[in-house]
């Protein structure tokens, strides 16, 4: 197949991103596809006659990962012309047999995309626009989750500019449709959240702030509507935060969960629900809290474009049911196309 691997972009996560799409099209290549890794903010800037020649051309083999801190998209933005699209992006995607949409976060991920790819008639991986706006924002979510019965932790939404409200401490501060930890803080008194709030706003105008569930943290992955093997996360130091999920070492991830049946039972199900919740295509990862205390599970959030490194939680769920980093890739694409069919 004739792939547009797709990644970059002006996400707080565009590193994570980059990653990601660096290590789906190595893999893709090694399984025979013609594969062309584009960035959808930079776009393609080389020459050609037909974009589908490009797919005919041995293309580099790109090492990346992510560092410790953002990327500084201000800077991005302010060398840019103003477009969220890259030079040749489209014209690249419409010759592909389909995009692999390898973006985290803002414009990848909130729907925006996939919009525009339907409007040229792009076939693509993953969730459709509904879904993928329907997710990212974690105030609309929670509202449907809720309504499904699904258990979220107690919160409220805070508009920068507006009063100042909180639901006691301790808790959690975070922007509305970040993704990757950025800008969120626990919080555990009334300085710490005045900071905390300083901070999440920086991101976005519409803040989320939830009661603190000590509990363990679950993550689910969900593909063709059913569940994946359900993953234990927990830091070495601190919480999940974006240097404990990106940076080597900091984090043990323990595939199978060590939990009872009736428990992998009861999360598996809970993730396909808010697969079925939010409307979403193809494949997700359901992230969730099981409280200490009361042994409820909460669901924190759903991931429409999860991370796609071979070390990433959906490659570690597939090589639990026996499929390989390469083998994930094409079971997405495959699942994707039968959307189109």
């Amino acid at each position: 197949m004739k792939i547009a691997v797709v990644c970059g972009g002006l996400s707080n996560e565009r590193d994570v991103s980059i990653t990601s799409g660096t290590c789906v099209a190595r893999a893709l290549r090694e399984r025979g596809h013609k594969v062309v890794l584009v960035d959808l903010y930079y776009g393609y800037e080389g020459s050609y006659d037909d974009p589908a020649e490009l797919f005919e051309r041995e293309q580099e083999d790109i090492q990346y990962s992510v560092n410790e801190e953002t990327p500084d998209i201000a800077k991005l933005i302010a060398d840019g012309d103003g477009s969220r699209i890259g030079k040749n992006v489209i014209e690249i995607c419409k010759a592909a047999d389909i995009s692999f949409l390898a973006l985290h976060g803002e414009d990848g991920e909130n729907g925006k995309l996939q919009a525009t790819f339907d409007v040229h008639g792009i076939k693509y991986t993953g969730s459709g626009y509904l879904g993928s706006a329907i997710a990212m924002n974690k105030e609309i979510s929670k509202i449907m989750l809720r309504h499904s019965g699904i258990p979220v932790p107690e919160g409220i939404v805070l508009e920068n500019g507006g009063e100042v409200k909180n639901i006691g401490f301790p808790c959690v501060v975070k922007p509305c449709s970040g993704g990757s930890s950025v800008g969120t803080s626990m919080v555990a008194n009334e300085d710490e959240y005045a900071a905390a709030l300083e901070l999440a706003f920086k991101y976005e105008d519409h803040v989320l702030v939830e009661r603190f569930i000590k509990g363990r943290e679950l993550t689910v992955g969900v593909m063709g509507g059913e569940a994946m093997p359900v993953i234990e996360i927990i830091p070495k130091a601190g919480w999940y935060d974006y240097k404990n999920k990106y940076q080597a070492g900091l984090t043990e991830e323990i595939c199978p969960a060590p939990l009872s049946a009736e428990d992998t039972y009861r999360v598996q199900r809970l993730a396909e629900r808010v697969n079925a919740a939010l409307m979403v295509d193809v494949y997700c990862r359901a992230d969730f809290l099981m409280d200490n205390a009361s042994g409820e599970i909460y669901c924190l959030e759903a991931n429409t474009l999860p991370g796609m490194t071979p070390t990433s939680l959906i490659p570690q769920m597939g090589r639990e049911q026996g499929l390989s980093f390469g083998e994930i890739c094409e079971k997405i694409i495959k699942l994707s196309m039968e959307k189109y069919e």
